[in-house]
C-alpha cells in the first residue's frame, strides 16, 4: 500500500537519482495555441522534441522528468468506469535529442521502466504484459523493442503487436513529432477478465489488462500533407497514468477508491446519505468533474460557450445534473471543491491561491445553470411525452439549445436514459442554418463592424486591438476576447474575467492604450495559413469562423530589431494605418456581461 503523495515523490526521486532534472508541471492552458488544453506531459517540451530549441540551453541536460496536470474530454462519456478521467496527472521522463552512440533511447527507456516498476514500487513482473508497434504505413515493425523486452525478462508470449491506432503516438496537434510506442499493461487478475482464451492487452470485452506506462520512441514528424519524415534528432517521451498506477498499487478497482478521491467520495456520502457502493457511477462522475473544474479555474479558465470555457461549463453542469439525479438539495459543489483544494494544495499551490475565485466561479455557474436546467428539463420532458418515436429530432434538440441554452450533450444523456436516441446530424444542420441566417450579426459580434464600415469605425476597431492587449498586459493572459460591437461613436468589448475591475485597473488599462496611441505605432497586415498565424503568436479566439488563409494585424514598432509588437491578432479588419490616428481613448463603463465575462464600453475623443 502506498499513498498518492508518496508515489509522486518516489517517481521524482527515482529519476532525479538517475540523472534527470525535475521540471514543474505547466499550466492546463498550453503555450501551443492550436490546442485547447494540455493533454500530455510532453506538450511543454514540443519545441525541444522537434529540434526547434536546444534543450541544453534552457535545462542544461537532455534528461527531464515531471508530474504534469492534464485534461482530456474525448472519453467524457466513459467517466464513471474504473479507468477514465477528465483531469488526470501524468508522470513522465524524457531523453531529448540524444547522440545515438551515447544517450539512452529504446534500451535505456525500457530498462528504467522495468527497474522502476519492479524494483522501486514492487509490481509483479510476472503480471506485466507489453505491446509493440507491428509496422504500418511504411514504418517498420519495432524489432528492437521486441528484443529488448525479452532481454529484460518479459517472455515473447506476453508481448503483443498492434498497429497505428494503439502503438503509434502523436502528434498532439495536426502536425509535429511522433513515433512508435511500447506500452506496459498490468494483469489485474481473472476477476476483471472476460474468460476468453484470446484475452490480453487492449481486449475489447473486458478491463483485466490496464495500460500503465507508454514509452514513445519519437523518431518521426508528421507533415501538413500527412506524410511521416525522420526527425533531425530522436527522443524518448514516456507517460504513466498516475490515477491508474495508484489504484493498481493499492489493489483497488479504480482511483476513486484511493486517497485521490476518497475525501470527496466520503463527503458526498454524508451529503446524500447514500452509500458510494449503491451509486458508484454518479459519485464518480461528480467527483471527477468537480476535481477537473477546480484545476481548470485554478489555471485561469472560466465558464463560457466557446473553447476551453465551454469544456469547464460542461463538466460543471454535468456534475450538477448528477447531483439532481441523486436528489441533492444543498449547494454541494463548493463543499466538494474545498475537499479537493485541501487534498492537492501542497502539490499544486495555485489552487490554494485561487480558492476564493474557484468557489465563486462554481457558485455563479450553479445559479445560471439552475434556471437553464429547470426550464430546459420541462420542455424536454414535454418533447419526450409527445413523441411517437424514439428519436429526439435535430430541430427539437436545437430548439432546446437556442431557447434554453440546453447543451446537446445533456439532451443526449437524458434522452438515452429514457430510451431515446438524438439526431446529432440534424442538430448540426439546424445549427448551420442558424449561423448562415445570422452571419451578418456574427460579423458584428466577432469582428465588431460590418462590411460598410467607415473611418470612424476603423479607428474604434483598431482601438479594440489595443484594449485587448492592454487588458492582457494588466490582468493576465486569462483574458480572452468574447465578442465586440462597434458603432461610429463607441466600442463595446466583451472579455473573459471572473470579477469586477478595480478603479486602479481601469485607469492602468486606459493609460496603457493611450500610451500606445501616443507612440504612433504602425499597423501591419500579413496573410498566412491559420496554423502559421497561431504559431507566430497571433491571438485567435473564434477558430470556427476562420478560413484556411487569414489576415494577421500586428501593432508595434517595426523600426527596431527585433520589432517590438504590442498586439498581434487574426482579424478581418478594418484598421487604420497608425495608432496616432486614434486621438484619445476613454473607458466610459465596465460591467458584467454574464458569468465570467466582463464588458467595457469606450470612446475615442
Amino acid at each position: 500500500m502506498i499513498n498518492s503523495k508518496e508515489l509522486r515523490q518516489k517517481f521524482l526521486d527515482y529519476f532525479q537519482k538517475k540523472g534527470h532534472k525535475i521540471v514543474p508541471s505547466s499550466s492546463l492552458i498550453p503555450e501551443d495555441k492550436t490546442v485547447l488544453l494540455t493533454s500530455a506531459g510532453m506538450q511543454q517540451f514540443v519545441p525541444y522534441l522537434s529540434g526547434e530549441k536546444d534543450v541544453l540551453d534552457d535545462f542544461g541536460t537532455r534528461h527531464l522528468c515531471s508530474v504534469q496536470k492534464c485534461f482530456r474530454t474525448p472519453d467524457i462519456e466513459e467517466v464513471g468506469d474504473d479507468t477514465h478521467h477528465t483531469f488526470f496527472e501524468m508522470l513522465g521522463n524524457w531523453s531529448i535529442g540524444e547522440d545515438p552512440e551515447k544517450g539512452y533511447f529504446k534500451e535505456g527507456a525500457i530498462k528504467l521502466a522495468v527497474d522502476f516498476f519492479v524494483n522501486e514500487i514492487g509490481l509483479d513482473k510476472d503480471r506485466i504484459w507489453v505491446t509493440i508497434f507491428k509496422g504500418e504505413k511504411g514504418i517498420p515493425r519495432d524489432e528492437e523493442s521486441l528484443r529488448i523486452w525479452q532481454e529484460q525478462g518479459i517472455p515473447k508470449e506476453r508481448i503483443v503487436e498492434f498497429g497505428f491506432e494503439d502503438n503509434f503516438w502523436g502528434p498532439t496537434s495536426e502536425t509535429g513529432p511522433c513515433g512508435p510506442c511500447s506500452e506496459i499493461h498490468y494483469d489485474r487478475g481473472e476477476k476483471y477478465g472476460c474468460g476468453q482464451p484470446d484475452c490480453g492487452p487492449n481486449c475489447p470485452r473486458c478491463k483485466r489488462f490496464v495500460e500503465l506506462w507508454n514509452l514513445v520512441f519519437m523518431e518521426f514528424k508528421k507533415d501538413e500533407n500527412g506524410s511521416y519524415t525522420k526527425l533531425p534528432q530522436r527522443n524518448v517521451d514516456t507517460g504513466i497514468g498516475f490515477e491508474r498506477i495508484t489504484s493498481v498499487l493499492n489493489d483497488k478497482d479504480s482511483a476513486y477508491e484511493t486517497d485521490l478521491f476518497l475525501p470527496v467520495i466520503q463527503k458526498l456520502e454524508k451529503i446524500t446519505n447514500v452509500s458510494y457502493k449503491e451509486r458508484k457511477r454518479e459519485f464518480r462522475i461528480i467527483a471527477d468533474h468537480v476535481r477537473g473544474a477546480v484545476f481548470l479555474i485554478g489555471d485561469g479558465v472560466y465558464p463560457s460557450n466557446v473553447d476551453r470555457g465551454y469544456i469547464l461549463r460542461r463538466v460543471l453542469r454535468r456534475a450538477m445534473r448528477y447531483g439532481y439525479i441523486l436528489e441533492i438539495k444543498s449547494n454541494f459543489l463548493p463543499v466538494l471543491a474545498e475537499e479537493i483544494i485541501e487534498n492537492y494544495k501542497d502539490i499544486y499551490p495555485e489552487i490554494e491561491e485561487k480558492r476564493e475565485d474557484i468557489l465563486k466561479t462554481i457558485n455563479e455557474e450553479k445559479k445560471k445553470f439552475e434556471k437553464t436546467l429547470e426550464k430546459g428539463l420541462k420542455e424536454l420532458n414535454k418533447i419526450l411525452a409527445k413523441a411517437d418515436h424514439k428519436t429526439i429530432r435535430g430541430k427539437e434538440a436545437f430548439y432546446l439549445y437556442e431557447t434554453y441554452g440546453f447543451p446537446l450533450e445533456l439532451t443526449e444523456e437524458i434522452g438515452a436514459e429514457k430510451g431515446f436516441s438524438t439526431d446529432k446530424e440534424g442538430f448540426y444542420n439546424e445549427f448551420k442554418k442558424h449561423q448562415e441566417i445570422s452571419r451578418a450579426g456574427a460579423e458584428k459580434k466577432f469582428g465588431g463592424v460590418g462590411r460598410d464600415a467607415g473611418y470612424e469605425e476603423a479607428k474604434l476597431h483598431t482601438a479594440t486591438h489595443l484594449l485587448h492587449s492592454a487588458l492582457r498586459h494588466i490582468l493576465g493572459d486569462e483574458v480572452r476576447q468574447m465578442g465586440s460591437d462597434i458603432t461610429s461613436s463607441r466600442l463595446r468589448f466583451d472579455f473573459s474575467f471572473p470579477r469586477k475591475l478595480t478603479k486602479e485597473e481601469i485607469e492602468k488599462v486606459e493609460n496603457l492604450v493611450n500610451q500606445k496611441i501616443k507612440e504612433d505605432l504602425e499597423i501591419r497586415k500579413e496573410e498566412m495559413k491559420y496554423e502559421e498565424a497561431i504559431k507566430s503568436g497571433a491571438l485567435a479566439f473564434f477558430r470556427e469562423k476562420y478560413p484556411p488563409i487569414v489576415s494577421v494585424y500586428s501593432i508595434g514598432n517595426f523600426l527596431v530589431e527585433p520589432p517590438k509588437i504590442f498586439s498581434k491578432e487574426v482579424c478581418a479588419g478594418p484598421h487604420v494605418q497608425r495608432t496616432s490616428e486614434l486621438g484619445s481613448f476613454k473607458i466610459i463603463k465596465e460591467e458584467s456581461s454574464g458569468a465570467g465575462v466582463r464588458r467595457i464600453k469606450a470612446i475615442l475623443e
